[in-house]
Order: C-alpha cells, then sequence, then structure tokens
C-alpha cells in the first residue's frame, strides 16, 4: 500500500524555526519528525511513501538521502504550492489502488490498519479519521448519520464546542481524484471531499480516541514534548529528561523532567531550564533561566539572561542579562 504525505506548508504559524527548515524536519524528540510519521506508516506495512513540496525542497532530499529504511521514498518536485488535494493530485500515476493520506505536522498514534480496514468494510470512496477536540472553534466539523457516512461539512463554530474534527489522515480511492485538476491549487477539506459528497460517493468518519496533535505552533509543539515525555503517546519511548547525544549538562546546572536537549546541547553551570526544548548545539550559559520557549539549532543564551515563553530561530542569541518573555526572535539576530 501507499501513502501521500502532505510536507508542502510553509509552517507560517511556527516561525521563526521554519525560517530554515521545513515543519516536518522540525526536531521532535530530537529527531526530525517526519521519522516518526514515516515509522509509524512502516509498522503498519505502507511500502511506499509519496512526498513533494516547493518550500526549501533541498532540506528534504538530504533527509531523505539519511533516511534509509522502510517505506520507501518517492519524491515529486512542486513548483508551486498546489494545496491539499492539488498535491495529492500530482501524485495520480503513482495511485492505482487504495491510498492513504497524511499530513505532515501531525503527531499520532492512530491505528492506520484498523483504519484502512474501515474503510474497505464500507467500501467507501474517502474516509476520514476524527479525534475528539475540546475546543473545536480552529476547525470545521462533520456531520455524519447513524452508520457514520458523512453527510455535510458545517463552518468553524463561532463558540467553544466539543466535537469530532478532521484528523487530516485519509483513506482515498483513485476515483476520489476524478475531475480534479492537475497543476493548480485545490484543497480536499474545500472543495474535493464537498464534491463527493455532492456526486453522492460514499465518504465515512473514522473517529479515533488515539493521540492527535497539531504541531503547527509553538505551544502544540511544547505540548506535543511534554505528552511524549510523560508516555502519553504511544511507540514514542523516552527519558525525562531526554538527552541526545553529545549533550552536556554542567555541574550545578538544573534541568527538569520536562525538557528535551537535542544533539550537541549545553547548559552551563548554574543555568536553570525547565519545560523547554533545545535544538542542537543550543547554548544556554552560565545562571541564565530558560522556561517554556523552543531555542533552535545553535542559538544561544547569554549569561544571567532570562528567556521565558520564547522562540528562538537558527543562530539567534540573547545577550547576557536581556530578558526575553514571549518573544520570536528570528535566524541570527541578536537580542540585548
Amino acid at each position: 500500500m501507499k501513502a501521500v504525505v502532505l510536507v508542502g506548508g510553509e509552517g507560517t504559524r511556527l516561525r521563526p524555526l521554519t525560517e530554515t527548515r521545513p515543519k516536518p524536519l522540525i526536531p521532535f524528540m530530537g529527531r526530525p519528525f517526519l521519522h516518526h510519521l514515516l515509522d509509524l506508516l512502516a509498522r503498519h506495512g505502507i511500502e511506499e511513501a509519496i512526498l513533494s513540496s516547493p518550500h526549501l525542497e533541498e532540506e528534504f532530499r538530504a533527509f531523505l538521502k539519511e533516511r534509509g529504511g522502510a517505506p520507501r521514498i518517492t519524491w515529486i518536485t512542486e513548483e508551486t504550492p498546489l494545496g491539499t488535494c492539488g498535491a495529492i493530485a500530482s501524485a495520480r500515476e503513482h495511485l492505482e489502488e487504495t491510498f492513504l493520506v497524511c499530513n505532515g505536522d501531525i503527531l499520532t498514534d492512530l491505528d492506520l490498519s484498523e483504519l484502512v480496514a474501515f474503510h474497505g468494510r464500507r467500501e467507501a470512496t474517502g474516509t476520514i479519521a476524527l479525534t475528539p477536540v475540546e475546543d473545536a472553534r480552529p476547525y470545521g466539523l462533520v456531520e455524519t448519520d447513524d452508520e457514520s457516512r458523512i453527510l455535510a461539512f458545517r463552518e468553524k463554530p463561532s463558540e467553544p464546542i466539543a466535537a469530532d474534527v478532521n484528523a487530516g489522515t485519509y483513506v482515498l480511492e483513485p476515483r476520489a481524484l476524478d475531475g480534479v485538476p492537475q497543476g493548480v491549487p485545490v484543497s480536499i477539506e474545500r472543495e474535493t471531499f464537498p464534491g463527493l459528497i455532492a456526486r453522492g460517493e460514499p465518504l465515512y468518519a473514522f473517529p479515533s480516541d488515539a493521540y492527535w496533535r497539531d504541531l503547527g505552533t509553538p505551544e502544540s509543539y511544547l505540548a506535543a514534548h511534554l505528552d511524549a515525555l510523560e508516555g502519553r503517546v504511544r511507540d514514542v519511548v523516552a527519558g525525562r529528561p531526554h538527552l541526545g547525544p553529545g549533550v552536556v549538562v554542567e555541574p550545578g546546572a538544573t534541568v527538569e523532567g520536562t525538557v528535551v536537549l537535542g544533539r550537541g546541547a549545553r547548559v552551563a553551570r548554574g543555568a536553570h531550564v525547565s519545560r523547554s526544548v533545545l535544538h542542537e548545539e543550543a547554548l544556554v550559559a552560565e545562571r541564565a533561566e530558560v522556561s517554556g520557549s523552543i531555542l533552535g539549532p545553535r542559538s544561544e543564551v547569554g549569561a544571567d539572561a532570562v528567556v521565558e515563553d520564547a522562540v528562538l530561530g537558527d543562530g539567534a542569541r540573547v545577550a547576557a542579562g536581556a530578558a526575553v518573555h514571549g518573544e520570536r526572535v528570528g535566524p541570527e539576530r541578536s537580542v540585548s
């Protein structure tokens, strides 16, 4: 079986981290997140993953060279952004049978094998995994009948409401792409799925209580790490704190349990780090305090500085004694 993995977004909500690295390659538990998604596909017997992106394509090519293992990867060059269904349609010649579609920024331990089996039992044209959320305002709602057949897609609610929403994982038949033009942007959520309903194609919902989190914002990215450290994500095993290879925590430094330190990161004596993720070769100098923050690759927090609820881009620097609260500091920028 094959899967199309949607990795083409620019990750604007996760800037400045995504200014230098595509969102699916941002580290999760010390590894590019895309590894975790491809590993999930492999565990469920997916033999080939099809990817395309016009954004920072060379970064993906470097990743794929060192990836190895299952599933095998087919890369399609996407000259311009084509949207969620446009990207799938560009792979049409590779999709002869039932296939999966996964969003490249969703952390989940969804049982893909059961999702595919459910789709087959329903003889569906398309099946959409649903996940429960406490506040559905950021998402559209899905209306179903008693047999889980999707009747309509509703607008985003204006008030907080708990509901099952589109989890960004689908099983499709090739005929779901009939009529989808190639080479132009098309949204699967706003155009393709409603179109399938309009022409009477069987479209079903697969409710699931599997772990699910969109990694598209700094807040959700941090929360996903805390969930993993607390054992809430199946198949992600991590110590607390999670220390990558070559990490240095000097005597007298304090690193709390809900912290991830990427390869070669260093926390100097007297420093304190809590509820934070440090990417490779990030530095927290003597007596500095870092909490609720993401420190990008090779970023530096100077001695006696305070960084709270912040995001530092690749190579960003916070000067000794400076304070950063709730800010996003771009790549190679300095704060004094």
